[in-house]
């Protein structure tokens, strides 16, 4: 990963705007970042065809079902927000970075900006085309639901929401963690693997686990109660719950970006 000058800016005196500029350099020359975002969307559709090939109750909510691709997106841009931040650490151009910009939180908010809006412009593409996709393999006698039906677009945007979101959280932990392979294990299992055991021995916490939130509460039309009478939050709690985890981790990282050396 490189850093790039912008012109006519001296050291030390960059605003957002130039800091921006510059993240999205950097996030857009790396050919690993349109590969993981290209297998993202990818993902969301092969999932989507397979659920819908396969839905025999037209009573279930399709919505749902054709964006369960959602999850394995989830995933990668969680890693790249990840990768995003402890990639600088582990080539060393954090040091060229910080020496330009040396208000740190600056830095970190512009990435979160940049990194952020790309990961939710590609979570949107990927939940709108698994939708249709879902749709279009559903068998003949089960009806395709429609972006008008009550509560579907909402679902579908919220659920687009949920890339952009876990690609934050993952670029807290980043900046908290700065360890690569540290990192993104404290992702996988606060996100995946947190949530099989939360599931299995301590169900009412399950609704508020991330991945849960995104599956159970933000790309449903209707609500979702789990054996045991656990009800999930609704879309609108769910999103605020998860962009509170992501406004915390990215808080903590900046805190420790700006107390810490390099």
């Amino acid at each position: 990963m490189t850093t790039t000058a912008t012109p006519n800016v001296p050291d030390g005196h960059y605003r957002f705007a130039q800091a921006a500029r510059m993240e999205w350099i950097k996030l857009r020359s790396l050919r690993s970042t349109w590969w993981a975002l290209g297998a993202t969307v990818a993902g969301a559709i092969g999932v989507a065809v397979a659920v819908g090939v396969n839905t025999k109750d037209a009573a279930a909510d399709l919505t749902n079902n054709a964006l369960a691709g959602i999850a394995l997106g989830l995933l990668l841009t969680g890693v790249l927000g990840v990768l995003a931040i402890t990639g600088e650490y582990s080539s060393g151009t954090i040091r060229a970075t910080l020496a330009a910009i040396p208000n740190r939180p600056l830095v970190l908010a512009a990435k979160a900006a940049v990194f952020g809006a790309v990961a939710l412009v590609v979570g949107e593409a990927a939940a709108f085309i698994a939708f249709f996709a879902g749709g279009a393999a559903l068998p003949s006698r089960v009806p395709a639901p429609t972006l008008g039906q009550p509560g579907v677009l909402r679902a579908v945007i919220l659920g687009g929401a949920g890339y952009g979101l876990i690609g934050l959280l993952g670029l807290g932990l980043g900046a908290i963690v700065r360890h690569t392979p540290a990192a993104i294990a404290v992702l996988v299992g606060g996100v995946y693997v947190v949530a099989q055991m939360v599931a299995a021995f301590a169900p009412p916490i399950m609704p508020y686990v991330p991945v849960a939130i995104v599956a159970n509460s933000l790309s449903v039309v209707r609500p979702v109660a789990a054996p045991g009478q656990v009800h999930f939050l609704s879309p609108w709690a769910g999103l605020g719950m998860l962009g509170l985890y992501a406004a915390v981790t990215l808080g903590v990282g900046a805190w420790r970006l700006a107390s810490r050396d390099v």
